[in-house]
């Protein structure tokens, strides 16, 4: 009689797997590397079937092409002996300084802060006017653009005045180069 609980061990004769010949094996090999390879490939076209839009992105989208198909600028046709309309100080300090100089952008003196100015408006007009026409430090030159050397003088003065300049208006240009003689 055998002791139910003994620890020796049991011999039930040979342990035999699965695989029994070496076609077998070669089998369970190949299919253990092509099966997954197949399930990941099955995976990817499933998740990738349909075409779908990038999260946060319509670039291309009708629309974003047309945006990008835009002319990026326009040719204007002046007449130039039509009679020329000067705009004020304040037109041009908004259309052309405002950028930087209404916030302070690129170390600009802000519109009105006296502190800033000062020291600027002690040079006097003809400093700041050069500084202006020929560009300085981040500033670009702004003489040869859209306003004239004039137009340009005449918002330096503006922006000098606002913040406790004194500077006198410039003078007005010559009536036309075509009247003056020969």
């Amino acid at each position: 009689m055998s002791d139910p609980h003994s620890t020796a061990p049991h011999d039930d004769g040979p342990h035999e797997g699965p695989i029994k010949t070496p076609k077998q094996l070669i089998i369970a090999v190949v299919a253990s590397f092509v099966v997954p390879i197949v399930a990941i490939i099955l995976l990817v076209n499933y998740v990738d079937f349909a075409a779908k839009p990038s999260a946060g992105s319509d670039g291309l989208g009708a629309e974003a092409v047309a945006r990008r198909l835009q002319p990026i600028g326009a040719v204007e046709i002046r007449d130039a002996s039509a009679p020329r309309v000067l705009r004020t100080a304040e037109q041009v300090y908004t259309g052309q300084c405002a950028a930087c100089h209404a916030v302070g952008a690129a170390g600009a003196p802000k519109l009105g802060d006296a502190a800033a100015w000062a020291p600027r408006i002690a040079t006097g007009y003809e400093a700041l006017l050069t500084s202006a026409l020929k560009g300085k430090g981040a500033m670009a030159a702004q003489g040869g653009g859209e306003y004239s050397d004039y137009e340009i003088g005449r918002a330096v003065v503006y922006m000098a005045n606002q913040a406790g300049g004194k500077l006198a208006e410039p003078p007005a240009p010559a009536a036309s180069a075509a009247s003056a003689p020969n």
